[in-house]
This record gives structure tokens, C-alpha cells and sequence, in this order.
């Protein structure tokens, strides 16, 4: 929770030209702690939907342990589902228009799969570009995953997304390039980051676009913020993944290969497997191409124990740290996005 300046201590203003979140004492007056409403757009495949609920509930559950939050599946009609997921979907799941009468604090996009570059093509698209920009009006923060940033760098900045020539996949070290936005307090100065794309914004076209890199790495930018500095959060890569998340991305791209979906065996992902686990893989699927075993004898169990995870503790504190900033500018009234004294092209007060 934030410091509160109750005082012309200089300590105060110190520490927060550094990047700490230090409220003024009219600011604390009028803040009103109360439980915050955050909608989740879940448009991953079903193969994944209900995991990817849980990656981004426990985020938000485990990154604040004082405030409340009421959280609100739902997805896009245009997205094409099979009998299992269309139940779940009917069963727990808002529709739009039910989530537009109730009003949202902040909303999470997910990422999709779509592995073609040209968003426009995809049948949900005219869907999450009315989402997105109902949401720029009516919630204080929209944080975008993978697709969901392209979608925006697209249609809002003018700048496609373009194609890799192969799956950029696995976890890959990032560090923290804009050390004061109060989206990286407490986040250490170099952290893991999981990735899984085909397609990628570039650091120049973020840069053309006015959006401020926070945290980069050597295959991209992966945290930015709208001009604003709040409005807009994006990720490129995939913090809320499991340990096994790209464990069972990796089956279900061997099963995709068996159904012929691809022409290469799939590869590793990069800087996830150990030696021992890359070996027990390698004789899996020589025995499986050789007919010796089927997929049902994947060797998830065993995998699993190797497996490490460099990347929960930033992800857990980068979501508390977007929070914190949505408790601070947010409106008593889930309807307006910002209090009335809230700059809304400045609501954080740092430009």
C-alpha cells in the first residue's frame, strides 16, 4: 500500500522522484478503499481456457492481500467453441453487454491463438476492437497480453504487427529500462519472462507509436504503457504462465505435428528444459515416431519435477504494482473510470 506525504518531511519527495508510490494527504483524503471490480476477455482456445482463468485469478489473488476483488469472466461470441468450453462459457461467463451495464475498475485481455500477421483476418477482431475502445472510455486500466497488444499497437496506433519467420517460445531474461514508473517498484532490475508468439511489435514501432517502454530484452520490448502512462498496460510475453505451461504448450504442438497440423517436429522451447528433460523428450519421440509408444505416454509427470520457475515473483509484483496504481485514480462509481480531480491524460501526476 502507498506512503502517505503527511508531512513536508523531504524524505517524501525523494522517494518518490525515485519511482515510489507516495500519495499527497488530499489525494489519501479522498481515496475510497472499497473492493475493486476487474473483467478478465478470456479468447485463448478452450484446450486452454479454463487454465489461463486460473493464471490470472491467482496473479490477482496472491498480489494483494488487503484488498478485494471481484473478478468477471468473459469472451467474444465471434470465437469459435467446442461443446465442453461453450458449457463453461454459458454456465460462468458474462456477455459484453452484461459487463458494459455493471462497469469494470480495470480488465485483463488475454492473449489468442492466432498465428497468421494480419490481425484483420481473424474473426474476433471487429469484437475486441470495440471492447478495447469501450474500455479506454469507461475503466481506469486495460492491461493487454500478446494478441491483445498487437491488436492495440494496430488499430489504435497504426502500427501491424509482424510476422517472426519462426515460433519465438520459451523464458528469456528482461530487464528494466525506465526504473521510476511505479509499475516496476520493487521489481528487480533483471527478471525471467515466459514468451509463445509467431509475431512480434518491434522496439522501434512501440517507440513510433509514443508508447514508453518499461521493460525490454533482446527478442523485444515486453512491458510498456499508453502515453498516458496508465490507461494502456501491455505485455508481449506471457508472465502469468504456470511452471507447466509451456511444458503442455510444447504436448500440444507434438499432437498438432501427429495431426499432421505441422510439417517439423515442434522444438524446445529456449531456456526451459534441462539437459536431462531435453534427453527423456529426444527418446520419447523416437519411440513414438517409430510407433513404439502413443501420446498418452508423454512424459509430463517426470518433466514436471525438473522444472523451475524465474519468473512468479516479478509477475506477482508487477500486477500488485498496476493495482495499487488503479486504487489510487480509480472513482467510487464503477461506471467513471477516474476521480473527478484525476488528470485522465496524466493520472498517475508524472508527466
Amino acid at each position: 500500500m502507498p506512503l502517505i506525504a503527511h508531512s513536508d518531511l523531504p524524505s517524501f519527495k525523494r522517494l518518490q522522484k525515485e519511482g515510489e508510490t507516495v500519495l499527497s494527504k488530499h489525494r489519501a483524503d479522498h481515496q475510497v478503499i472499497r473492493e475493486l471490480h476487474i473483467g478478465l476477455l478470456n479468447m485463448m482456445p478452450d484446450a486452454a481456457l479454463e487454465a489461463t482463468e486460473r493464471q490470472f485469478f491467482r496473479l490477482i489473488g496472491r498480489s494483494n492481500q488487503i484488498a478485494q476483488f471481484y473478478l468477471h469472466p468473459f469472451t467474444l461470441s465471434s470465437i469459435k467453441r467446442g461443446k465442453k468450453a461453450r458449457s463453461h462459457i454459458e454456465q460462468h461467463y458474462l456477455d459484453f453487454n452484461e459487463i458494459k451495464a455493471q462497469g469494470l475498475d480495470a480488465l485483463i485481455i488475454t492473449g489468442a491463438h492466432v498465428e497468421e500477421a494480419d490481425l484483420e483476418k481473424a474473426p474476433f477482431y471487429e469484437q475486441l476492437k470495440e471492447v478495447l475502445t469501450w474500455a479506454y472510455d469507461n475503466v481506469t486500466s486495460t492491461l493487454c497480453s500478446c494478441l491483445a497488444t498487437h491488436a492495440v499497437l494496430e488499430f489504435r496506433y497504426g502500427q501491424k504487427r509482424q510476422a517472426m519467420g519462426e515460433k519465438c517460445w520459451g523464458v528469456f531474461p528482461h530487464q528494466v529500462r525506465n526504473k521510476t514508473h511505479p509499475l516496476v517498484n520493487g521489481v528487480n532490475t533483471q527478471f525471467d519472462v515466459p514468451h509463445s508468439r509467431y509475431n512480434e511489435i518491434s522496439k522501434v514501432q512501440f517507440e513510433q507509436a509514443g508508447v514508453q517502454i518499461l521493460v525490454d530484452s533482446k527478442i523485444g520490448a515486453h512491458l510498456c504503457v499508453s502515453e498516458d502512462l496508465l490507461r494502456i498496460v501491455f505485455f508481449q510475453g506471457h508472465p502469468e504462465y504456470d511452471t507447466v505451461s509451456l511444458l503442455k504448450e510444447y504436448k500440444r504442438e507434438v499432437i498438432a505435428y501427429l495431426e499432421k497440423k505441422f510439417v517439423n517436429y515442434p522444438p524446445f522451447p529456449d531456456n526451459y528444459l534441462c539437459a536431462q528433460s531435453k534427453a527423456i523428450l529426444d527418446e520419447f519421440q523416437v519411440k513414438l515416431l517409430a510407433g513404439n509408444l502413443e501420446i498418452k505416454d508423454f512424459p509430463e509427470t517426470l518433466i514436471r519435477q525438473t522444472l523451475g520457475n524465474t519468473w512468479r515473483d516479478a509477475s506477482r509484483q508487477v500486477i500488485n504494482n498496476w493495482i495499487g496504481c488503479v486504487y489510487q485514480v480509480t472513482h467510487e462509481e464503477i461506471g467513471k473510470p477516474f476521480m473527478d480531480s484525476v488528470d485522465p491524460n496524466d493520472p498517475l501526476g508524472l508527466k
